[in-house]
């Protein structure tokens, strides 16, 4: 065997190892990005935002507070986004969220978080207003400027995440180990022969 084919069968082996990588970790990361659902519980509302979930089938979405229905089952399709005012509760509740994603229970969510009680403000907090009297001020008004409200803080990113994750990096590692298995035998091969 001459030494140019020896070339074009070694670059062959190392570009089929990497082709089977890199169509190995396609394959395996497709899912990561369906299916997304975020949700928040404050001491007075609840927000849901479920994204990238298939539109050929129904979606169900259900929000209980302490096993009572805060949002009867629910269709939908690609998205769902919603706020929900919690009822007044002088003690922590239980807000659950179930999502039974229609291509699959492995696309389902079903999750618990605690609603803390919202903090009112002492009486001895409260600043005491004037009361507001016939005769007209002789001081002249305040020259101070109202505080600035504070900026919102927008959400952060949605990275795609989830609980595949690892099996999906598992899958990108012996797909890339399994192409470097095959270059080091096929190398072997070559020696033994030359």
């Amino acid at each position: 065997m001459n030494a140019p084919t020896r070339a074009w069968k070694r670059s062959g082996a190392l570009i089929a190892g990497a082709a089977f990588g890199l169509v190995g970790v396609g394959l395996t990361a497709a899912p990561a990005s369906a299916h997304t659902p975020v949700w928040t519980v404050t001491c007075s509302e609840v927000t849901v935002d479920l994204k990238a979930y298939s539109p050929n089938v129904t979606n169900t979405v259900t929000v209980t507070v302490d096993g009572k229905d805060l949002l009867p089952v629910e269709a939908f399709g690609r998205e769902f986004s919603k706020t929900l005012q919690l009822p007044e509760h002088k003690a922590e509740v239980q807000v659950r969220l179930v999502v039974k994603a229609g291509d699959g229970d492995r696309f389902s969510h079903d999750e618990t978080k605690t609603a803390p009680v919202c903090e009112t403000p002492k009486p001895s907090e409260t600043p005491e207003e004037p009361e507001p009297s016939d005769t007209p001020s002789t001081e002249p008004p305040s020259s101070e400027a109202p505080p600035a409200p504070e900026p919102s803080t927008p959400p952060l990113a949605e990275t795609g995440g989830s609980s595949a994750t690892p099996v999906i990096a598992g899958a990108a590692a012996a797909a890339v180990a399994a192409g470097a298995g095959i270059l080091v035998v096929t190398r072997r091969r070559r020696a033994t022969r030359g």
